[in-house]
């Protein structure tokens, strides 16, 4: 925690002012634990009564529903100018590294190796404990899912529908205008390499990219300092609206699932960090703010600003480099929504209807998993890219049904698990091209209290030192 003192400018002594700053992962921590009982205490509360004799949410559940939903819309507003500001000025600040190529298509490798990894210990998991079969589940209860997903439907994703990116959707409860972030990532990426072919004629708008980059990024700290008020009131409403007695059914399928996230995440990540000469604990104490956050927003895309923080400050990643690499990440890089989850849903709905699984089938499995990540663009969920799986093997769609009831909770854990391998990647690449910044990883981590200056001379934008404390605090 930082200490600050003041003391008489004409030399008196006035006494000692001391301000107490807690660490960021902390306040996490405390916004957590504090979520978790304000959950319970609405559950114990109960919903009041409504019109018509209908019950409804009681007002301590209304405002944690409202608090929760108001923070990630906030997150969401900023989120696509942050991505295409950010890679337009990494792409472009990249003109002086010679292996810039190089360095996209090893983190592409590297995504590509992680999901390998934890798609083969979902299949793993779904063959030892056989979901789907003897679990307490009716075949009526099954239904297909509203969103569903397709190779073309991918393919015509990639393609800009108009240079914002913005998608509109139309239901019974009106328009919604949101954003297709893949798109903004084609977007972003086409106009950093064309400003690079432009040159010197492109150097005024650069200038302007660099300097709306730095306007968005302290509204952006703003709203991360909201971030524990988030965090309570997001996993509050998770607690008293999805509660934990729904895990019952389900639960063969879900201790499978939880087994393979912890598996990936506490063991098969520490051992790539510790193959690479970096320290496990440094890895952990540094990723988990993006982690916490992930944990209670169930959204990838919303984290990925503390995602590139964390990257930077807690790493020692190049800022042009991870300006480029977690975006990419948060958008295609999730080996919890994309790998372990598909895979083991996908055993499941084969047991439960009794629909045989061949070699072949596995090996189709690991291909969609791998090459079809990108198919999860949506802020949330895991269902487009499981209905692409399961349509490419000929499986009734309507067998995800059965999940939706707990998916809210696995959310939380299959998110968690994308962001660490978000911010993993990165380290990894920039380790083996001799760009990470080994002063700053091995610094003393926040929750010791002490401050690890960037000394990395890669310069996207600067956090100022509030910025820098909210992740790594000192003590004076």
């Amino acid at each position: 925690m930082t200490v600050s003192t003041t003391t008489n400018p004409a030399g008196g002594d006035t006494g000692r002012i001391r301000r107490f700053r807690v660490p960021f992962g902390a306040q996490i921590i405390i916004g957590l634990v504090v979520g978790v009982c304000l959950g319970l205490l609405a559950a114990q509360i109960g919903p009041t009564a409504g019109t018509d004799a209908v019950e409804a949410p009681n007002w301590l559940t209304t405002t944690l529903d409202t608090v929760g939903s108001s923070f990630i819309t906030l997150l969401k507003l900023l989120v696509p100018p942050i991505i295409f500001l950010a890679v337009v000025s990494s792409i472009a600040k990249l003109r002086g590294v010679t292996n810039a190529a190089s360095l996209a298509w090893r983190t592409l490798l590297w995504f590509a190796i992680t999901s390998l990894i934890a798609v083969v210990i979902g299949i793993g998991l779904g063959l030892l404990f056989h979901p789907g079969t003897g679990e307490n589940l009716v075949v009526s209860e099954a239904q297909a899912p509203s969103k569903t997903g397709g190779w073309f439907d991918f393919l015509q994703g990639l393609i800009p529908q108009n240079f914002l990116g913005l998608t509109v959707s139309v239901s019974e409860d009106g328009a919604r205008v949101g954003f297709n972030v893949l798109q903004i990532l084609v977007i972003s990426i086409a106009t950093g390499v064309a400003a690079l072919r432009v040159g010197d004629a492109a150097a005024p708008f650069l200038k302007v990219v660099d300097s709306l980059l730095e306007i968005v990024q302290k509204a952006l700290w703003w709203v991360i300092r909201l971030a524990p008020i988030g965090t309570a009131a997001l996993l509050g409403y998770a607690v008293v609206a999805y509660g934990w007695t729904t895990l019952g059914s389900l639960g063969t399928f879900i201790t499978a699932l939880l087994i393979g996230i912890f598996a990936v995440g506490f063991i098969v990540y520490p051992v790539i960090v510790k193959l690479n000469g970096l320290s496990v604990r440094r890895y952990f104490s540094g990723v988990w703010p993006a982690v916490a956050l992930a944990f209670a927003s169930r959204s990838s895309l919303g984290t990925m600003p503390v995602t590139r923080a964390v990257a930077i400050e807690n790493f020692g990643v190049p800022k042009a480099y991870a300006s480029f690499a977690v975006p990419l990440g948060a958008t295609t890089k999730m080996d919890g929504c994309a790998a372990i989850y598909p895979a083991i849903a996908t055993i499941f709905v084969a047991n439960f209807y009794g629909i045989p699984l061949e070699a072949y089938h596995y090996l189709l499995i690991i291909t969609v998993s791998v090459l079809g990540s990108a198919a999860t663009t949506g802020l949330t969920g895991a269902t487009v890219i499981t209905t692409l799986m399961l349509s490419t093997l000929g499986l009734p769609l309507e067998g995800l049904g059965l999940l939706l009831a707990v998916d809210p909770i696995v959310d939380m854990f299959r998110t968690a698990l994308n962001v660490a391998g978000q911010a993993l990647v990165p380290v990894i690449v920039a380790k083996r091209d001799g760009t990470l910044d080994l002063d700053v990883y091995n610094a003393p981590d926040a929750f010791s209290g002490n401050l690890a200056p960037s000394t990395s001379d890669h310069d996207v934008i600067e956090p100022t030192d509030d910025e820098r404390a909210e992740l790594h605090p000192t003590r004076n």
